[in-house]
């Protein structure tokens, strides 16, 4: 059995060390919302909607898929709760690969691709319904905001997207 110098063990260990120093850091350092900005976020998108006749539930999660703020809506039907999480956990999840912007992205892309034969494996929290909108700040994805309970998709999708700029400038 060869035997090997202490020295040149530590070497080994140190050269190991140094290899995996670039990438392997330990520690993440992940942006979110913080609870007041979340919550008002969820206020902004329920009265953006409710303007305009619409009752609607908002949620935003984290990219963990995390909810960090639901706001129900007066009369918003009582599956808006988790369509919106839904939603909201498919934006924060689906929309990165692609650096797509909202389940509506999402969904026009899978529109326009072949019919395939494979089938489409479900995956829990995942939806393709338009309404859900990644939440960015300085150009990365930071979460995910989901609106369900508008006569449509695109309504969802629109009060999302106005909620949103009202807060962008202060997503710093």
């Amino acid at each position: 059995m060869a035997r090997v110098s202490m020295a040149a063990a530590v070497l080994a260990l140190g050269l190991l060390v140094t290899a995996t120093a670039g990438w392997a850091q330990g520690l993440i350092s992940a942006q979110k919302l913080s609870a007041p900005l979340a919550n008002e976020l969820v206020g902004e998108t329920v009265a953006t909607c409710a303007q305009k006749g619409y009752a609607v539930t908002a949620v935003v999660v984290d990219l963990d898929g995390v909810r960090q703020a639901l706001l129900r809506g007066n009369g918003a039907p009582i599956h808006t709760l988790d369509n919106a999480y839904y939603k909201a956990y498919s934006a924060a999840s689906l929309t990165l690969a692609r650096k797509e912007d909202s389940t509506k992205a999402v969904a026009e892309r899978m529109a326009k691709s072949a019919p395939t034969t494979v089938p489409q494996t479900p995956l829990p929290n995942v939806t393709y319904a338009v309404g859900g909108v990644t939440i960015m700040a300085d150009g990365k994805a930071i979460g995910g905001l989901g609106v369900s309970g508008a006569p449509g998709g695109q309504f969802d999708d629109d009060c999302a997207r106005a909620a949103i700029a009202k807060i962008q400038a202060r997503m710093k």
